[in-house]
């Protein structure tokens, strides 16, 4: 930053942080623009880096420009993109945490551009070899892809994504980049199926058209017009004047390969899918019911999906209801199989991009594990949106920036605190709009709007959009960030629509059309809450990690370079929270140097700093700044820095070491002879000392090697002096050799052959090795996997080389539950009042005398069991109670649990038969405390019918799964046989 001080009448400031008038948004605002009409599009707010989209190319990003930032500090040279990537690599490897940069800004300023500018730094300057060489470049690969499938031609930009991106580049212990992970978040499906006017689809429906050979549109049934595809006709946009589609395709099948796709045949099979699935037309009969009309769509579609087109068809034109545990299958009307094909489109879609995505993750998941490696993270989020028609996506994104603009206050306001406190500076408060009030009025529990969706989703009752709405009015009325038609004043009545409500963001006003929550609302309000949950984690991962920020700027909405919308520019700046970071970072002090760096640069100002400061730092940047005639107020000394309070005492300080300069220079050329003499005699001496250590580390080298060839001769002696070199040699060099080779996973079992007077220490070594790793892996295991493993092990116990079934279940999950909440009747609930059903599975329950069967719901609770028939709770098992649970060794999922028979009221046993029998037995056991009460029964199974009375279950073996009524009053299974 100092050294381009003196041009600041010419190109403004390069930190907001110095200008004089900071509290003033329009002084903020013509910086901005001066520094722009100057193509510096560039400025620091501090350690915020502010970038203006210059919407033109500028010669500021070559392999050149990068040296000259690399390993510079931050504030030596101009604002830069490549300063900020050195500051941030710099610090994770000198401080050993990890790193994250957030990239924020609307749509069209440039965020996925500073991106790849922040991934080509490390991929050009980080140490590197063939493997990592690689990674870079599936690194660099990454966003032709995720931007073909991920991005779109909008209003505002004709690269615009459509979806939020994190990611993770992990680097080794040397500051090698070797692994990647990319995590997306809400990316905007309601585009494949619709565009506004002026807009486009995902760019790769349009690449696949312009730039495949013909031979792949033939063999997916394609033609070359977009004009051809309703989902591509929408927005009357098939052609960019900005984008060659053909060019780009051969852009990301180039990419494809790289990163290792194998099965790009198949993603562009699920793509022109949703092309011909998006022409699918349907007609409607006499009597209301809706048939498709368009045969070779429907087939065409089936055929590149790979399912079967009768069950397509019906999945189109049908809707499967269960009512009173029955199945009902009824026609759709026209508009609901025109919404059903829209739905299946963006399912299909979606998946296709998490797909994607993970087959990036694959290729970039680090293949060496190395220790002491660190992170740094990338954070390219969608901006703060406002259209003429606000949707589902947009809150979801708004809020999302919303939680970003919370975080990036509390980030900015706890960074300064911290080094204000670290410096013993005391702190002044600093006043700024807290959009804590907003984040709540979202996300509150059972007061936010996304609870109230989803109590409005479990009600009884149809759900719509009408009740929704008047939910929200009766729950968030008087929130002075609240406002619908029925809650506004006159003036804001006569311009908002019934069907809307309006929110008051830290950016500004928006009004979300209700109309999005009507035929979905419960889709929606699972999409809601997932995204809330991400959202959290988001926020989780970049509190672990120290951030850098840089906010981006679009100067005007025509993409046109050179020109500057003030009014659109003042609107980011204010929802950027511009003023309000700048206000945290100016709290008291306008400028803070380390004491080294700020007296190195303007000691020549003092004849006691120059040309050389001996003593505590303090004391020379007290004595020089004395000198300089500071005041009292305009400076405080911390521990460590300096902190200057006004610009105006650094220009001066800066005009005057600009007017020293040439004074300088001429001091350091009048050399007297005597001078010259004296550099002449001590360069000689140097020469000397030089030439006497070459020769002194000969002798040693020497010396050393015969200590060496000695001590092998006489290796199998015992310890002595001439064997002590090379034995304590052989010790080191298989201890620094095990170093680097110590398994890395329990199931490793390699280990180094010792040396024999090591055999013993090395086995102590690898037991406490072997100790170490289990306490680690155990460290890491996430509770929910805790709890996994478990549930297996007590499976393992119980079933293990005891039921033919149990193999195969090793390697399935065991699942929470088997039943959604909404699938457990609300009458079932309200009866069970306090206690939490925490396992719930259907079953078919068997008289114990006729064995009829009935279906049944088993709801576990934390102290008993109960049986439900639809609404009613038929039986209930109190865990204390249960004598024990009977299961057959075969692959059958009958089981018994055995009750108590000492009086004629009791029941008898429970017959009964699930799907997941070993998964449910297994959380019965530990909930029951009851693992060793579970037999396995070779043959047959005896059970109470009554007290005194007893029946009996056989069991054989044969071709598929049967229970009937054997002989003798039995009841016969016929377990199928496993190959």
């Amino acid at each position: 930053m100092e050294s381009a001080l003196t041009a600041r009448d010419r190109v403004g400031v390069q930190d907001f942080v110095l200008l004089e008038n900071y509290n003033s948004e329009a002084t903020f605002i013509e910086n901005l623009r001066r520094r722009f009409g100057e193509n510096l599009i560039y400025t620091y707010i501090g350690s915020v880096l502010v970038s203006v989209n210059p919407y033109k190319d500028l010669e500021i990003y070559s392999k050149t420009q990068m040296e000259r930032y690399r390993g510079v500090s931050f504030y030596e040279i101009s604002p830069h993109i490549y300063a900020l990537s050195d500051n941030t690599y710099r610090a994770m490897r000198t401080e050993r945490k990890d790193q994250c940069i957030l990239i924020s800004g609307e749509s069209g300023a440039g965020k996925t551009e500073a991106s790849k500018k922040i991934l080509l730094y490390y991929a050009v300057t980080c140490p590197t070899n063939d493997h990592m060489a690689t990674l870079g470049e599936c690194l660099l690969q990454s966003n032709p892809v995720l931007e073909a499938f991920g991005n779109a031609k909008t209003l505002k930009n004709d690269n615009s994504s459509r979806f939020g991106k994190y990611m993770d580049v992990q680097f080794d212990f040397r500051g090698a980049p070797v692994g990647g992970h990319i995590q997306n978040f809400l990316l905007e499906k309601t585009r494949v199926v619709h565009q506004n006017q002026g807009e486009r689809n995902f760019h790769v429906f349009y690449q696949l058209l312009d730039g495949g050979d013909d031979d792949l549109l033939k063999a997916l049934d394609l033609q070359r017009n977009p004009q051809n595809y309703n989902y591509l006709v929408k927005g009357n946009c098939p052609r960019l004047s900005s984008v060659s589609d053909k060019n780009n395709w051969k852009v990301v099948m180039k990419a494809l390969s790289v990163i290792g796709f194998t099965e790009e045949e198949r993603v562009l099979n699920i793509i022109a899918s949703v092309l011909h699935l998006g022409n699918t037309q349907f007609g409607e009969g006499e009597e209301g019911e809706t048939y498709i009309t368009s045969e070779t769509q429907l087939n065409l579609t089936a055929k590149l999906l790979g399912v079967d087109g009768s069950a397509l068809r019906e999945a189109l034109t049908h809707k499967k209801l269960t009512a009173k545990g029955e199945e009902m299958i009824s026609p759709l009307n026209f508009e609901q199989a025109v919404s059903a094909r829209d739905a299946l489109a963006k399912s299909v879609y979606g998946r296709t991009f998490t797909w994607l995505v993970q087959k990036i993750n694959q290729s970039l998941t680090v293949k060496v594990h190395s220790k002491g490696s660190s992170v740094i993270g990338l954070l390219d989020i969608y901006g703060f949106e406002v259209l003429q028609h606000n949707s589902f996506e947009q809150f979801c994104i708004n809020y999302c920036n919303e939680k970003l603009q919370q975080l990036f206050i509390e980030l900015t306001l706890r960074s300064e605190q911290e080094e204000y406190e670290t410096e013993g500076i005391a702190w002044e408060t600093v006043q700024y709009f807290d959009n804590k009030i907003i984040c709540d009025l979202i996300e509150e529990k059972h007061k936010g709007i996304i609870s109230i969706l989803n109590e409005e989703c479990l009600r009884p009752g149809e759900t719509c959009d009408v009740s929704f709405l008047e939910k929200l009015e009766d729950t968030l009325g008087g929130h002075p960030h609240f406002v619908t038609h029925k809650l506004a004043n006159g003036k804001t009545r006569r311009i908002m629509s019934r069907e809307e409500f309006r929110l008051l963001h830290y950016a500004g006003e928006v009004n979300y059309n209700m109309t999005f929550m009507n035929a979905f609302i419960c889709l929606k309000r699972i999409a809601a809450t997932q995204f809330k949950n991400s959202l959290m984690k988001l926020k989780e991962i970049l509190m672990s990690k120290e951030p850098s920020y840089v906010r981006c700027i679009k100067p005007n909405d025509a993409k046109q370079p050179e020109r500057f919308d003030e009014v659109l520019v003042r609107h980011q700046v204010k929802y950027l929270g511009l003023m309000e970071n700048l206000r945290v970072r100016r709290a008291g002090f306008a400028y803070r140097r380390r004491f080294e760096a700020f007296l190195q640069r303007y000691k020549p100002l003092c004849p006691e700093t120059w040309p050389n400061w001996h003593g505590r730092l303090a004391d020379g940047v007290s004595t020089l700044v004395n000198h300089l005639g500071y005041k009292e107020e305009e400076y405080k000394l911390g521990r460590s820095k300096i902190f200057i309070r006004f610009p105006k005492t650094l220009f001066a300080t800066e005009d005057a070491l600009e007017a020293k300069k040439p004074d300088i220079g001429r001091k350091q050329c009048l050399l007297s002879s005597h001078d010259q003499l004296s550099m002449i005699v001590i360069q000689s001496a140097w020469r000397g000392m030089k030439a006497r250590r070459r020769a002194k580390r000969r002798r040693q080298a020497a010396e050393l090697i015969r200590r060496f060839i000695k001590g092998f001769i006489y290796r199998h002696e015992e310890y002595c002096s001439e064997n002590e070199y090379f034995l304590d040699h052989v010790r080191y060099s298989f201890l620094k050799n095990l170093r680097k080779n110590l398994p890395e996973s329990v199931l490793d079992k390699d280990w180094p052959t010792p040396p024999p007077l090591l055999t013993e220490a090395s086995e102590h070594l690898q037991r406490l090795h072997m100790r170490n790793m289990v306490m680690k892996y155990c460290r890491r295991v996430q509770p929910e996997w805790k709890k996994q493993m478990m549930q297996k092990v007590v499976a393992s116990e119980i079933f293990k080389d005891q039921k033919d079934s149990y193999p195969a279940s090793v390697g399935r999950l065991f699942l929470d539950t088997r039943l959604e909440r909404e699938q457990i009747n609300l009458k079932v609930i309200q009866t069970l009042g306090n206690d939490k059903v925490l396992y719930g599975i259907p079953v078919i329950k068997h008289d114990r005398r006729g064995f009829k069967p009935h279906h049944r719901q088993l709801l576990l609770t934390n102290t008993f069991a109960v049986l439900v028939d639809r609404t009613k709770i038929k039986q209930r098992i109190d865990y204390a109670a249960l004598r024990g649970i009977s299961v057959s060794s075969l692959s059958d999922g009958m089981f018994v649990l055995h009750m108590p028979n000492e009086d004629n009221k009791q029941k008898g046993d429970v017959v009964l038969h699930c799907n997941h029998v070993i998964e449910l037995v297994t959380k019965l056991s530990m909930m029951a405390s009851k693992v060793n009460y579970v037999n396995v029964c070779p043959g047959s199974i005896r059970f109470a019918v009554s007290r005194g009375k007893e029946g009996i279950i056989d069991f054989v073996r044969g071709s598929e799964l049967k229970v009937t009524k054997g002989k003798r009053g039995h009841l016969l299974v016929v377990s199928q046989c496993l190959l």
